[in-house]
């Protein structure tokens, strides 16, 4: 008997429902760009080294090219096209435009997905690799330059606006609600993507 190499689905990108066929290999990148006219996210390695394919899938940040379409069915898929309300850029967004975190753009809408979802991981006080204090009680960890840059590194910019990203993450980060936490985001990661 047999099997199926294709099926019919039902992705929720942007809050809507989109029903598509798509043979069982087909990446979530390759569905979103040729079968839904999706290109804001871009392809670049192809093979999860990049980060230009960043969404967010249930909150949360992912390369899309690595990540199988039929495996996304039934969780909340955001890309770029949705991340503003309406009109009015993501704060994200607002930061990458006021401090230019981009030179040719074609890193941005994955550079902005992830930050949209490094900011939630680090709210919930989720420690990266330079994190100094990393047991849970201690919370969110001050919001460095470096902290910044350790949370991003997945994303490459081949222009090397890294300085205005970092500038960019840090002031989008100061709009998040943080708790009380006033120190969350330091002054020198405001200052200092040096």
């Amino acid at each position: 008997m047999a099997s199926s190499t294709s099926s019919v689905i039902t992705l929720k990108i942007n809050g809507e429902k989109r029903t598509l066929p798509v043979d069982h290999r087909t990446t979530l990148l390759d569905a979103l760009r040729e079968r839904l006219d999706l290109t804001g996210t871009k392809k670049g390695c192809d093979q999860g080294q990049c980060g230009a394919c960043t969404v967010l899938l249930d909150g949360r940040r992912t390369v899309a090219c690595l990540q199988l379409a039929v495996a996304a069915e039934g969780r909340e898929i955001t890309t770029i096209e949705g991340v503003a309300d309406g009109e009015r850029l993501h704060p994200v967004q607002q930061a990458f435009l006021d401090l230019d975190g981009f030179q040719c753009g074609y890193c941005t809408p994955g550079q902005i997905c992830s930050a949209i979802g490094m900011i939630e991981e680090h709210a919930a006080g989720w420690p990266s690799a330079v994190t100094e204090d990393v047991r849970p009680q201690a919370g969110p960890p001050p919001l460095t330059a470096d902290e910044i840059r350790e949370r991003m590194s997945g994303n490459l910019c081949r222009c090397g606006a890294y300085v205005a990203i970092v500038e960019a993450v840090a002031r989008a980060a100061e709009a998040h609600p943080h708790e009380g936490r006033e120190d969350a985001v330091t002054d020198g990661a405001r200052e200092a993507a040096v």
